[in-house]
């Protein structure tokens, strides 16, 4: 069975697989037990929480003050995939205030951290997040760009791990999702605010204003009932007509309810003066907001049975309608000057971390009851609204911070455009390759100096090695549901992806195994070194050699299946590779991954590319993206082969059919073969008609005419 029908026989099986898959069900680890394992006494874990996956944590020493913390799992709330395509699992507590109490690992699947640079570095960072709060805005720091330099005010920037800058930006994200979605079930946050982040109020802004300028301009809102608007509310109802003085005297006032936002200072200043504005904002804590309700009328919206410090019965608060608790803070304001007559005025406030946006719309509800009968009387109940909008020039908006992922790309962009300029001047040269191919000392200085480039700088400083992992993790991702938004955190890569798919359709496959990888280019030099000593360059026999070339395709095949079937096996497969040992952790990693990297790099040195041609199962998916190659671009000859054998024995990969035609799923497009072609000196047809016409007394001297160009190829 030749190459390419093993190869369709394995992707068929392999599309059967992942057809015949559901979406497996992702489950924490962990039970009531191990919970209550890690919380000893005073603490006591209560059971699962059926509207959000976290365990309720109380204590012995405030049995009535309801939990004082939550703990849950990462993978419960938030199965984000990893590099690798695996979601993590991590064990997360935040106490009831939304501080983070701790960070535990439970389960990972990210290649740096298996046995690359081990858990410890994963582990550290984990621990920064004690103490840590989510009302704060917590970032990653990353080793290619600034971001720690413009941290401040509420801003808490995390120290990456080198060498795993994607990783710890997914492994961020997974823990604020989990954490908010069980604060906002739980503690009281908000949803995310429409506009973007929730606005602030502008402290340094300060007009002196009355009440009744207050008032028509909105700061101050107002609800105006007439005994009639009640009535009306009651009709055919029980409660329609109890009330004689509403029927009596129906245009006169039932309730005036009013109300502002204290915290900004031309309102709160105006309503409670200038010292009880001050105080006011003493005893609020960060991010908390209060408000001035208060009425006139003959009815009031508290009565004589009102406890201070409690949660008025009959009022409602809600933004977006979302329900918030609005609790007295035990003030007692005096009515500000120019106020009409009041029955009542509260300071009531929301909780510290309730997510209000104090910019947008609040309703404030207040419930109306009237009783029919005196013995057991039947009570009927209705509802009036105030929505309220503080005036927005008292507040901005910070910009909307930026998602992890574009704080990644935005901290790399001088690696990213360095790259980029590698890559557009690599374009070039293979779009228009004569000049530099025609001279083969000019040829080896450029590519030796690029693959150095590629080594040094693409591999082992910013982390671009591609890998086989990126096809098995969105293989993972994708039979998961779970999309491949991860491939975002790591802006190198994804150049990389993005420049080598195109190229695909322009040059074929050898553009990235030939250029652009850097274990690849650490085979190169070390068959440089293996010449330098004098070390024999060997050949495999034809027919072991077209066995090992097939068989890198039936690994891929093998990995492919293996990471929707069973991923735990795919991620011992992937090792196969030794681009995790030799470019990602850069060898310091365990002896026997380390010795087989280096065997590999002897076998490279004997064998020119010996990895690559024989076992990557990078470069057999390489192989196959270069089937969408649309021109047969490296120039041949009508005497290439016939007979000349020139570049087919030259050619290191045994990329040159006897036929003089190029195979391009082989070619590594190193463009000796061009310069040959271009070169009077090395091409055996363009030398035999130079020495033809040198015999010729009446013929062109040096540089006469040379052989047409065969036009079924292309041209360089």
């Amino acid at each position: 069975m030749d190459a390419r029908r093993l190869l369709r026989r394995a992707a068929s099986g392999a599309a059967l697989l992942l057809a015949s898959l559901g979406l497996p069900a992702l489950a924490g680890d962990l039970n009531q037990a191990d919970i209550a394992r890690r919380f000893q006494p005073p603490l006591h874990v209560g059971d699962k929480l059926r509207d959000v996956p976290a365990w309720p944590i109380t204590s012995e020493l405030e049995p009535e003050a309801g939990p004082v913390a939550y703990a849950f799992e990462s993978i419960d709330l938030a199965p984000i995939p990893g590099f690798e395509g695996t979601p993590m699992n991590l064990l997360v507590s935040i106490d009831r205030k939304g501080n983070f109490m701790d960070v535990e690992l439970l389960r990972q699947h990210e290649p740096v951290f298996l046995s690359g640079l081990g858990e410890g570095p994963l582990r550290d960072f984990l621990a920064q997040y004690a103490n840590k709060s989510l009302k704060q805005e917590i970032t990653v720091s990353s080793l290619y760009g600034n971001t720690r330099a413009g941290a401040g005010g509420n801003r808490v920037v995390l120290d990456g791990v080198s060498k795993a800058t994607a990783s710890v930006r997914i492994v961020n994200q997974t823990i604020l999702t989990s954490a908010l979605a069980v604060a906002r079930a739980r503690l009281g946050f908000a949803a995310p605010a429409e506009k973007g982040p929730l606005a602030r109020v502008r402290d340094d802004l300060y007009e002196a204003r009355s009440v009744d300028a207050l008032l028509k301009s909105g700061a101050i809102g107002r609800l105006h009932l007439s005994n009639a608007d009640v009535e009306q509310r009651f009709a055919g109802s029980d409660g329609a007509g109890v009330d004689a003085e509403a029927l009596a005297r129906p245009g006169e006032t039932f309730i005036d309810l009013y109300v502002a936002y204290l915290n900004a200072p031309t309102i709160g200043r105006a309503i409670l003066g200038d010292a009880g504005h001050a105080d006011l904002m003493r005893r609020l804590e960060p991010g908390q907001h209060a408000w001035w309700v208060a009425s006139a009328g003959r009815d009031a919206y508290i009565d004589e049975n009102f406890t201070r410090g409690t949660v008025p019965a009959r009022l409602a608060f809600s933004q977006g309608g979302a329900p918030v608790e609005l609790r007295d803070l035990d003030l007692s304001p005096r009515p500000p000057s120019g106020a009409p007559p009041l029955n009542a005025a509260l300071v009531l406030r929301v909780p510290p971390m309730s997510g209000i946006d104090p910019a947008s719309p609040v309703r404030f509800e207040l419930t109306l009851s009237r009783a029919k009968g005196s013995m057991l009387p039947v009570i009927t109940q209705r509802s009036a609204h105030l929505d309220y909008q503080a005036p927005e020039a008292l507040f901005y908006r910070p910009p909307p911070p930026l998602p992890d992922w574009l704080i990644a790309w935005k901290d790399r962009r001088v690696e990213l455009g360095i790259i980029i300029t590698a890559l557009a001047l690599l374009s070039v040269v293979l779009a228009r390759p004569r000049w530099i191919s025609v001279s083969a000392p000019r040829l080896k200085a450029f590519r030796l100096a690029f693959l150095a480039f590629t080594l040094g700088y693409i591999g082992w400083y910013a982390q671009g090695q591609l890998s086989i992992v990126q096809i098995t993790g969105a293989i993972k991702s994708l039979v998961a549901g779970a999309g491949l938004k991860s491939f975002l955190y790591d802006p190198v890569s994804l150049l990389l992806i993005a420049f080598t798919l195109m190229s695909f359709v322009v040059w074929g496959r050898g553009t990235f195994c030939g250029w652009l990888c850097p274990f690849g280019a650490l085979q190169e030099f070390a068959a440089l070194l293996a010449r330098a000593l004098r070390l024999p360059q060997l050949k495999l026999p034809t027919q072991l050699a077209g066995l090992l070339d097939r068989g890198r395709f039936v690994i891929l095949a093998a990995l492919a299946a293996l990471a929707a079937i069973a991923p735990q096996w795919a991620e011992k497969g992937v090792e196969v590779e030794p681009f995790k040992t030799a470019i990602t952790v850069g060898f310091d990693r365990s002896a026997p991954f380390v010795a087989y990297a280096l065997i590999l790099l002897v076998l490279g040195g004997l064998y020119y590319k010996f990895f690559c041609r024989y076992l990557c199962p990078l470069g057999a998916a390489m192989a196959l993206g270069g089937k969408l190659r649309l021109l047969d671009w490296l120039p041949r000859r009508s005497e290439c082969g016939q007979p000349c054998q020139t570049c087919r024995h030259r050619c290191a990969y045994d990329a040159i059919e006897k036929s003089g035609a190029i195979r391009y799923e082989r070619c590594f497009q190193c463009l000796d073969c061009v310069g040959i072609y271009h070169d009077a000196g090395r091409c055996a047809p363009i030398m035999l008609i130079h020495k033809k016409d040198k015999g010729r007394s009446d013929g062109p001297r040096r540089g006469g005419r040379q052989p047409e160009p065969d036009h079924r190829a292309g041209q360089a």
